[in-house]
């Protein structure tokens, strides 16, 4: 697999984490309550933290050469 394939890649798995980060934001401000709440709210933003820093590495690393 090529650089640019695997950047691709990685990149929608960013993606992912950033829908997973807010549905679980909001399934728990909508649905939860208490400690389970600062929980799952804590979950969401380090997917968010997470997927922020994979987006930021790849825009770095910059255009990959094509073969």
């Amino acid at each position: 697999m090529s650089q640019a394939m695997m950047n691709m890649w990685i990149s929608f798995f960013a993606l992912a984490l950033m829908f997973v980060s807010a549905g679980t934001a909001i399934f728990s401000r909508a649905k939860l309550k208490g400690w389970l709440q600062k929980l799952v709210l804590a979950f969401s933003f380090i997917c968010l933290l997470i997927s922020g820093w994979i987006v930021f590495l790849i825009v770095i690393v910059g255009p990959t050469a094509t073969l």
